[in-house]
C-alpha cells in the first residue's frame, strides 16, 4: 500500500487509542477504528486470513503471504491495541474508581461527535436506513440497561467472553467491556491482565481470534452489500450507546461482588452544582474536549 514508517507509528498510536477504548465499559475500541479511518481497511484485513492465505504462504513462502493479509497493518494495530492493554487497564480502572465523571465526560463527547461522523458516511437517507438506525438505538440501549452477572473464572466461559467481547469491540457503539462486564467476565479478565496470568490471557485471545475471523466476514458482506444501511445500524449502535457512559448517575440497586459494592442499576439524572466544587466545570471541559477531537482528527485527515 505504498506505506511509510511513520503512517505505521501512527496505525499503532491509532491501536493504542482503540486499546485504551476497550478497557472502559461503555466505549467501543470498533467507534475508535471508524473515526480514525482504519475501520474498512480493518475488517477487510481480518478477512484476508483464511485458508486461501495459507495457502498463498505454502506455495509462494512468507513474504507474499504477509501482502496478501495485510500483515504490516495488522501488526502495527495489534501492536498499538496489545500495548494500551498492557500499560493502561490498571490507569484507567483507577479513572473509573476514582474520577468516573470526569473519565466518562470525555467519553461521552467523544462517543456523541462520532455519530455525526458516522452518520455524515450515510450517502442515502431512506425508510430502511432510517430504520435500521432506530433499531441499532433501540438494540444498543437495550443492552446498556442490563444487569451485570456473577463474576465467572473457568475457561471455556473465557474463551466464549472473549469470542463475543471482540465481535462487540468491532461494532462501534457497543463496548466489548461491556459485554465482559454482562458476561461476569470483567474483573476476572482485567485483573489476569495485571497479575499476568498467562494461562487465562492465552484462553481469551484464542476465544477473541476465534470471534473476529467469524464475525468480520459477516460486516465484510454487509458492507459490500448493504452499506448505506450497514453505516445507519452503526450509527444507531453508537447513539443507543449513550445511555451508558453518561456521566451523571444515581445508584438504584447495588451487589456484593468479592466483597466489594457494585452498582447494578443506575438511573440518568442532571448534573448539580456544589459551590467550591470544580467537578461539572472540568467534566463539561472534558466533554466539549473529547467532542472537538473527533473533528480535529477528522480535519487532519482529510488534509493528509
Amino acid at each position: 500500500m505504498g506505506r511509510k514508517p511513520i503512517d505505521y507509528v501512527i496505525i499503532t498510536l491509532k491501536g493504542m487509542a482503540m486499546g485504551a477504548a476497550d478497557v472502559v465499559p461503555g466505549v467501543s475500541g470498533g467507534t475508535i477504528a471508524f473515526i480514525s479511518g482504519i475501520y474498512e481497511e480493518l475488517i477487510s484485513s481480518i478477512n484476508k486470513v483464511n485458508l486461501k492465505s495459507l495457502s498463498t504462504l505454502q506455495k509462494e513462502g512468507f513474504k507474499a503471504f504477509w501482502e496478501q493479509m495485510n500483515g504490516n497493518f495488522l501488526l502495527a494495530l495489534f501492536v498499538g491495541i496489545f500495548i494500551s492493554l498492557f500499560s493502561l487497564a490498571k490507569f484507567l480502572s483507577w479513572l473509573l474508581n476514582n474520577e468516573p465523571v470526569l473519565l466518562w465526560s470525555f467519553f461521552f463527547g467523544l462517543v456523541l461527535a462520532s455519530i455525526f461522523l458516522v452518520g455524515k458516511e450515510i450517502k442515502k437517507w431512506n425508510a430502511v436506513a432510517l430504520f435500521m438506525l432506530v433499531l441499532g438505538a433501540g438494540i444498543a440501549y437495550f443492552i446498556t440497561t442490563l444487569p451485570p452477572n456473577e463474576n465467572v473464572d473457568t475457561l471455556p466461559y473465557l474463551f466464549l467472553s472473549g469470542a463475543l467481547a471482540v465481535c462487540a469491540m468491532i461494532l462501534p457503539g457497543i463496548s466489548g467491556a461491556f459485554i465482559l462486564v454482562l458476561l461476569g467476565s470483567y474483573k476476572t479478565i482485567l485483573e489476569g491482565v495485571h497479575e499476568r496470568n498467562f494461562v487465562m490471557i492465552i484462553t481469551v485471545a484464542f476465544g477473541a481470534v476465534f470471534g473476529l475471523l467469524s464475525f468480520a466476514r459477516l460486516l465484510k458482506w454487509m458492507f459490500k452489500k448493504y452499506r448505506n444501511v450497514t453505516l445507519a445500524l452503526l450509527t444507531g449502535f453508537i447513539l443507543g450507546s449513550l445511555n451508558k457512559i453518561w456521566p451523571w448517575k444515581e445508584v438504584l440497586e447495588t451487589k456484593i461482588f468479592d466483597d466489594k459494592i457494585i452498582p447494578v442499576k443506575e438511573m440518568n439524572i442532571l448534573p448539580q452544582a456544589y459551590d467550591g466544587d470544580p467537578q461539572l466545570m472540568f467534566a463539561i471541559l472534558l466533554a466539549i474536549l473529547g467532542f472537538s477531537l473527533i473533528f480535529i482528527l477528522e480535519r487532519m485527515a482529510s488534509k493528509k
